[in-house]
C-alpha cells in the first residue's frame, strides 16, 4: 500500500463546530495530515465547501425528525466512501455513514466514542422519538465496528457496559489531545474591558446542556460569596426546557450581583484564550464527560480547574495538582453544596490557583501533544487492515 487513504466523517465541520468531538476531529485530521504516507478525506453534514466533502440533508427529509435527517445524509455520504482503505466515523450521527460504507465496500470501520446514547438520556428532549433511532443507530454501528477508540479510559470502560456483546479486544483508549500553541497564555487585558469583567472571576464555558451541569454550577454559585464573579461563556441550549432554565438562574444572580457576566455568542479564539488566562479558576460541572477537552483547553492556558469527578475527566484533571475534583452521585444538593464549598475555599487561595495553572499548562502539553494521538490513530488504522 503506496498511500493509507482514510475517509473521515463527521456531522460538525468548521464553521459549523460546537461541541468536543467538533474539535477533536478538526485537530485530529489536521495533525493526521502531517503524516507521510497517509491521506485524509473529511466528508460532513452542512453543505458543499472547499476544505471537506459536505453534504446537505435531501430535501425529502427537511421536514423530518433530525434523528431521520443524520440517517438520510448518511446514505448519501456512505455512496461517496468507495475508494478509502479506512472510514473513521465520529458520533452516531456520522455512524451509520460509516456503517453502511463498510458494508458495502468491504472496508473497516473504525468508531470514535466521544459520547454514549444509553448515557444520555436528556437528549429525549431534544430528539423526541429520533431518541430511540439515535440508540439503535449506535449500537447498531458500534456492535459492528472493526474497532472503537475511546477517549479515555473510563469512556472505554463504559462502552462496554452499554453495549456487553462488544469484544473487549476491539475497544482501545487513545485520549483526546490539545494543540498548546493555540491554547497557550493570552495575557490580552482589551477582552476583559470590552465585556466589562473585572476582579476575581471563574469561568465556564460551553454549551447549554444538561451533560454540562452548568444549572448546578448556578444554583451552587448562590451560596459563593459575592466579591467572585462568574463569566459564563456558554450558549446553544440543546432544547427549549433547559435553555429557559438557565436563563432564568442567570437572571436571578444577576439581580443581586454586578459581576455575573453571560457570553452568549461563541468567543473568538484569542477572546477565548484571553478569558481563559485571566480567570482564577476554570469550572467544569459536568454530570457525564467522556474526557472533557474543554478541561484540557483551560489547562493550556495556564488555569486551575475544578471539575466533577465523572468520566474521563480524572484522567485530564490531576486532583490536588492541576486543579481538585468534586464528587457526583446524582444526588443535586450535595454536588451543589460541594461545588459552592470548594469554589469559595479555592478563589480564596490565589497562590495555591496560579500553582494549579502551571502544573495544568505542564501536564496538557507533556501528556495530550496531537502528534502522539495522531500517531496511535495510524497505528489503529494499519492494525484493521492487515
Amino acid at each position: 500500500m503506496s498511500q493509507l487513504k482514510i475517509g473521515i466523517v463527521t456531522k460538525e465541520w468548521p464553521p459549523a463546530i460546537y461541541g468536543g468531538a467538533g474539535v477533536h476531529v478538526l485537530q485530529l485530521t489536521q495533525a493526521l495530515r502531517t503524516i507521510n504516507g497517509v491521506h485524509v478525506d473529511v466528508h460532513c453534514f452542512g453543505g458543499k465547501r472547499e476544505d471537506a466533502y459536505g453534504y446537505s440533508t435531501p430535501a425529502e427529509f427537511s421536514h423530518a425528525n433530525p434523528a431521520l435527517q443524520a440517517l438520510a445524509t448518511d446514505l448519501e455520504i456512505s455512496s461517496h466512501l468507495h475508494n478509502v482503505d479506512v472510514v473513521h466515523s465520529h458520533t452516531w450521527y456520522a455512524n451509520m455513514a460509516g456503517h453502511v460504507a463498510a458494508l458495502q465496500y468491504s472496508i473497516p470501520h473504525v468508531v470514535s466514542a466521544h459520547s454514549l446514547e444509553p448515557l444520555r438520556p436528556w437528549k429525549a428532549e431534544q430528539l423526541g422519538g429520533g431518541y430511540a433511532i439515535s440508540l439503535w443507530a449506535e449500537k447498531t454501528a458500534y456492535e459492528a465496528a472493526t474497532a472503537i477508540i475511546a477517549v479515555s479510559d473510563g469512556m472505554r470502560a463504559d462502552v462496554l457496559a452499554a453495549y456487553p456483546s462488544i469484544d473487549p479486544a476491539k475497544v482501545v483508549t487513545i485520549r483526546n489531545g490539545v494543540d498548546t500553541s493555540k491554547f497557550a497564555p493570552n495575557h490580552d487585558e482589551s477582552v476583559l474591558s470590552k465585556y466589562g469583567v473585572t476582579g476575581p472571576y471563574a469561568i465556564f464555558v460551553g454549551r447549554i446542556t444538561r451533560q454540562k451541569g452548568l444549572a448546578h454550577l448556578l444554583r451552587a454559585w448562590k451560596n459563593v460569596p459575592s466579591e467572585y464573579g462568574l463569566v459564563l461563556a456558554a450558549g446553544s441550549p440543546d432544547e427549549e426546557g433547559i435553555g429557559a432554565e438557565v436563563a432564568d438562574l442567570i437572571a436571578e444572580l444577576q439581580s443581586t450581583r454586578k459581576n455575573i457576566w453571560w457570553i452568549k455568542e461563541k468567543l473568538p479564539h484569542s477572546e477565548l484564550t484571553a478569558m481563559l488566562t485571566h480567570a482564577d479558576l476554570f469550572v467544569c460541572p459536568s454530570i457525564y464527560e467522556p474526557l472533557g477537552i474543554v478541561n484540557l483547553e483551560a489547562m493550556g492556558c495556564q488555569t486551575a480547574v475544578l471539575a466533577s469527578r465523572v468520566g474521563g475527566i480524572p484522567e485530564v484533571v490531576a486532583d490536588k495538582q492541576t486543579g481538585e475534583l468534586v464528587d457526583y452521585t446524582g444526588e443535586a444538593n450535595v454536588f451543589e453544596g460541594d461545588l459552592a464549598q470548594s469554589i469559595s475555599r479555592l478563589m480564596s487561595q490565589p497562590e495555591l490557583l496560579k500553582s494549579y495553572g502551571a502544573a495544568g499548562r505542564l501536564r496538557a502539553m507533556n501528556e495530550f501533544g496531537w502528534e502522539a494521538v495522531a500517531g496511535a490513530t495510524v497505528n489503529l488504522y494499519k492494525q484493521v487492515i492487515a
